[in-house]
């Protein structure tokens, strides 16, 4: 029983690594005030780009920075639409999720089928993943868990406690008083977005590198939108993201846990997906300003308007 406990907590970790990468980067780009809807699609760029590239050279990490670089490239669209033409954010999303699924749909079809020599391999924390129980669970994992939360404590960090956080917040709350500062609204907002952006990739790359050794078609299976409902869960706090992100993947594990009771697979499927529902029905029951996000989310902002 003490293994099947253990696995099942090992399982959920590591689901909940690409949601909480993806949500971290999320967060930072909607408290600058941008939402961006396009992480479905960055994340399929990024685990593609990630498993061509490892496939390619057989080094996974060249394949993460390659997966970074690409969607922050693509998610530089989402920002010059968004912040420089001022178009509707919502459509902007919507569109860059159905470009990037049909980029990586298209570049990644001969590569259907061909398994990676090597993932991305784990590494035990020496001392600490010796010790009985915790060791395994926690300290047993890929490169990719630990930098998930190292990066989103650094986040945190950085959004509550520097300067540059409270630019970021301000771009997001009040645009204007942070022109009068002598601050760039539109710069801020422009490299959160690209951030947002390679935090996606990261949750793709971890996708086909490391969570498995394939890529396939639509293998984010809606993981960008269930990061879209973390984000609000999160209340914009990369900290509550943690807690969000493996709860969430406990509930992808749990579909496999309960298919063994003869419970509709297909049933099962939809766990995930109604769970994010339930977050996004109670986060439109509540007032957007008790819920702490942000004041000029999804509002284009004009240099020189009173």
């Amino acid at each position: 029983m003490e293994d099947i406990i253990i696995s099942v907590l090992q399982r959920t970790l590591i689901a909940g690594t690409p949601l909480l990468l993806a949500t971290i980067g999320e967060v930072i780009c909607e408290r600058s005030g941008i939402l961006n809807l396009g992480v479905e699609g960055m994340m399929a760029i990024g685990a593609v780009t990630a498993f061509i590239v490892t496939l390619t050279t057989g080094n996974p990490w060249l394949g993460l920075v390659a997966a970074i670089i690409a969607t922050a490239l693509i998610s530089g669209i989402h920002a010059f639409v968004s912040i420089t033409l001022q178009a509707s954010q919502v459509v902007s999303g919507l569109a860059l999720t159905m470009l990037g699924l049909g980029i990586s749909g298209l570049v990644g079809k001969p590569y259907i089928g061909k398994p990676l020599a090597e993932k991305m391999a784990t590494w035990p924390i020496p001392i600490l993943s010796d010790m009985p129980v915790v060791g395994v669970i926690f300290f047993d994992h890929s490169p990719y868990f630990y930098m998930a939360i190292l990066l989103a404590l650094i986040a945190w960090f950085v959004l509550q406690h520097t300067r540059l956080g409270i630019s970021i917040r301000s771009a997001g709350e009040n645009p204007r008083a942070t022109e009068t500062q002598g601050i760039s609204v539109y710069k801020i907002r422009y490299w959160c977005v690209i951030v947002g952006g390679a935090f996606a990739g990261m949750a793709g790359a971890h996708l086909s590198t490391s969570y498995s050794k394939s890529w396939i078609e639509g293998m984010t299976a809606g993981r960008g939108w269930i990061v879209i409902a973390l984000t609000i869960f999160a209340l914009w706090n990369p900290m509550r993201a943690i807690i969000g992100a493996f709860l969430f993947g406990g509930i992808f594990v749990l579909q496999y846990l309960l298919q063994p009771l003869g419970i509709s697979p297909n049933l099962l499927a939809i766990l995930p997906y109604l769970s994010t529902l339930l977050v996004l029905f109670i986060g439109a029951l509540h007032d957007s300003r008790k819920l702490n996000a942000p004041a000029m989310l999804a509002e284009p902002y004009r240099r020189g308007e009173r």
